[in-house]
């Protein structure tokens, strides 16, 4: 391996040192913040519109940085604001009312919005060379061990602090600082390449299909059935707070991550050997998670919603996405995606609307299985729709 080739490997694994230390802080985070809410006094209701809130904020505004980004060029810039807002989540540390905590969770879920477009943007210009597949390969792997290790080391610190709250986020300082020094070295040793390299952009021709749009809507009624990973951990947080075992709450973040990774990966196996029928899937497994969490919950059941729920996720991040590239073609890829990611979030906010209130409400089981049936059975009809047209 030449010079040149050992230094884009060495760029590609910093910037997944950055992404790492970033999913250490939120991952590690988002593990306990449900129970921290309900801490607080907030309602299921109230942490499911949060987490939901969040997500689309988190999707929907890479629609307007994505394009901001491309138009400005300010790919440092957007990654240093979007990396920076991090740091709201140590800062719950001193949050002692939850409207103060709520604040906190949706800025960082807007700074991910604000620095996504502009990252994958530099990792596909420090790749040249090695192959991009292999830079995101990469990249996702680096991500993937700090969502694990996040809510591993807060479910710890819990354990250690006998659930210190303060003390928990507090700590979370730490990487947060790593992530800066590493991002701001990274800058000096490429602030000029990222902007040379995109100076000359390509025409956009083509048109997204129409089958596009049934797809996307399949997607957000399959998400708008499925209930949230925050509400699983609030239900836990449920049993486990009245015996003083809230650091089991993380570990049950860390089993859907830990499932995340092998899920995205054979379900991306099957995507490419199979096409898009393979979404049938998860549409369908989509219905296991509400059917554990809303009939005789007991910490089993929601370990195995858990684990259901990472299947799934799993294949969000893989083949929902992977299925975009079979409606639009590359020189508007970009557009399709946001709109896709928008749509994706909209449904994630109501998802956790909905079935927070389900709790809140004590919703007869039958009609909560009922519901989450029949969104399942709509989406598996537009998405069969959309591979018609």
């Amino acid at each position: 391996m030449d010079t040149k080739t050992k230094s884009i490997y060495f760029m590609i694994m910093l910037l997944g040192v950055v992404s790492m230390m970033g999913d250490v802080v939120y991952e590690g985070g988002r593990g306990v913040i449900p129970d921290y809410l309900q801490f607080l006094g907030a309602s299921a209701f109230i942490v499911g519109l949060v987490y939901g809130l969040g997500d689309f904020i988190g999707y929907g505004v890479r629609l307007l940085s994505g394009y901001l980004v491309d138009e400005k060029r300010v790919y440092w810039g957007f990654m240093f604001i979007g990396y920076g807002l991090v740091v709201a989540i140590p800062l719950l540390s001193i949050a002692n009312v939850w409207s103060v905590a709520v604040f906190l969770i949706i800025l960082e879920r807007l700074g991910k919005a604000i620095r996504a477009p502009a990252r994958d943007t530099i990792v596909s210009v420090v790749s040249k060379g090695v192959g991009v597949g292999k830079a995101f390969g990469l990249h996702e792997l680096f991500d993937q061990i700090g969502a694990v290790i996040g809510p591993l080391l807060v479910s710890t610190i819990m354990f250690v602090t006998v659930n210190n709250y303060s003390l928990t986020f507090g700590l979370l300082f730490i990487p947060y600082s790593i992530l800066i020094i590493v991002l701001f070295y990274m800058f000096t040793r490429l602030k000029g390449k990222v902007a040379e390299e995109v100076a000359s952009r390509s025409k956009r021709t083509g048109s997204i299909s129409r089958g596009f749009y049934f797809y996307i809507f399949a997607v957000a009624i399959n998400v708008l059935g499925l209930v949230h990973v925050s509400l699983i951990l609030y239900k836990a947080s449920l049993i486990l707070n009245p015996v003083g075992l809230q650091w089991i709450v993380p570990l049950l973040f860390t089993l859907v991550q830990l499932v995340d990774a092998p899920s995205a990966l054979l379900s991306g196996i099957l995507f490419d050997r199979l096409g898009i029928k393979v979404l049938l899937l998860p549409f369908i497994v989509s219905i296991i998670p509400s059917i554990f969490v809303y009939y005789n919950t007991d910490i089993v059941s929601l370990v195995v919603a858990s684990a259901v729920y990472g299947v799934v996720l799993g294949m969000q991040e893989s083949i929902y996405r992977a299925a975009v590239v079979h409606f639009a073609p590359p020189s508007i890829r970009g557009t399709a995606y946001g709109v896709f990611n928008t749509i994706y979030g909209a449904g994630v906010l109501a998802s956790g609307i909905i079935f927070g209130f389900f709790i809140d409400a004590s919703i007869a089981f039958p009609l909560v299985i009922g519901y989450a049936i029949m969104m399942q059975a709509v989406a598996i009809i537009l998405l069969l729709k959309s591979k018609a047209i």
